[in-house]
């Protein structure tokens, strides 16, 4: 038996719904139609129970500063404390991770020509355990493992949509060489068209998102084409972010099809976008009871 990746899930990760979930105020008439087109995935989840999560999100100058720029880092650690943003850490449970299989794929990367950076000890801001409060909610302990997966999109260069498809495809060959059955979900974070700064801060584009979302979807692979200029253009200087659900998408294989999406403006100065998608590749994966497929129209 061997591990397999089963499901992608695609989410923003915007630090005030973590506000918004400690502070009990999820349901409120501002944040309400936000967590709802979370609702089917949090039931989709307790069916499907995972056992490690491959997070791709990016750091936030919490483990990472000017001083140290990895592109690509994956964290091999046992466990990973909620990192102090300027206001105490978040009141959610640790992180606890899966290092034998983190290693495995550390070291079919870097067998594969990419250059990754091994993380043993750090602590995990917003863009990792925002996502993981949107899909499971306020438990005692996460469900589940978690390999944090850490991707620059905060200083220029950041890597191109290609490299971080091409990382996707890389990811699913390691995970499915790894000799235990383990059922793995890749989670790709961050996004969607926002700025925060200059003449354009508060900058959404609700058409080019939702053309983002469609490429998701199916066999298409023109996503891994857009040039950074592209994203800066239509989406705004943090749009860049999106080029981490590529890893996600990249490691789902060829084909796709939807489960469930959400889009919705505004949440702060950003758009939220969630997706979860399955791979539809013939490779004889169990397509069974919870894929009832939803959908929340854009707003």
């Amino acid at each position: 038996m061997m591990a397999r990746i089963t499901a992608g899930v695609a989410s923003s990760h915007v630090p005030l719904l973590g506000v918004a979930s400690d502070f009990n105020k999820d349901r409120d008439e501002y944040f309400g139609p936000i967590f709802a087109g979370y609702d089917w995935t949090r039931e989709w989840e307790k069916a499907e129970k995972p056992d490690v999560i491959i997070l791709v999100y990016n750091d936030h100058a919490s483990a990472f500063d000017m001083k140290i720029i990895p592109t690509f880092a994956i964290g091999c650690g046992e466990r990973y404390k909620s990192a102090d943003e300027g206001w105490g850490p978040r009141a959610v449970p640790d992180v606890e991770g899966h290092p034998d299989l983190a290693w495995h794929i550390a070291q079919s990367l870097v067998l594969d020509e990419f250059d990754m950076t091994i993380i043993n000890e750090m602590d995990v801001d917003h863009g990792l355990t925002v996502p993981l409060s949107m899909m499971f909610g306020k438990p005692d302990a996460w469900p589940c493992k978690v390999v944090p997966l850490a991707v620059n999109v905060v200083t220029y260069p950041p890597p191109s949509g290609n490299r971080c498809w091409a990382l996707g495809e890389a990811i699913k060959k390691a995970v499915e060489s790894f000799p235990e059955d383990l059922n793995v979900q890749i989670w790709g974070t961050g996004g969607m068209s926002h700025q925060l700064q200059g003449p354009r801060a508060g900058l959404i584009n609700k058409e080019w998102d939702n053309m983002f979302l469609d490429g998701l979807v199916g066999e298409s692979d023109h996503l891994r084409r857009i040039p950074h200029i592209e994203y800066l253009r239509e989406t705004g200087s943090e749009g860049i972010e999106m080029v981490m659900w590529l890893v996600m998408r990249g490691a789902l294989g060829k084909k796709t099809r939807a489960l469930h999406r959400h889009y919705h403006v505004p949440c702060s100065n950003t758009a939220i976008g969630h997706m979860v998608l399955r791979p539809d590749n013939g490779e004889g994966l169990d397509m069974t009871g919870s894929d009832t497929v939803t959908a929340i129209a854009a707003e």
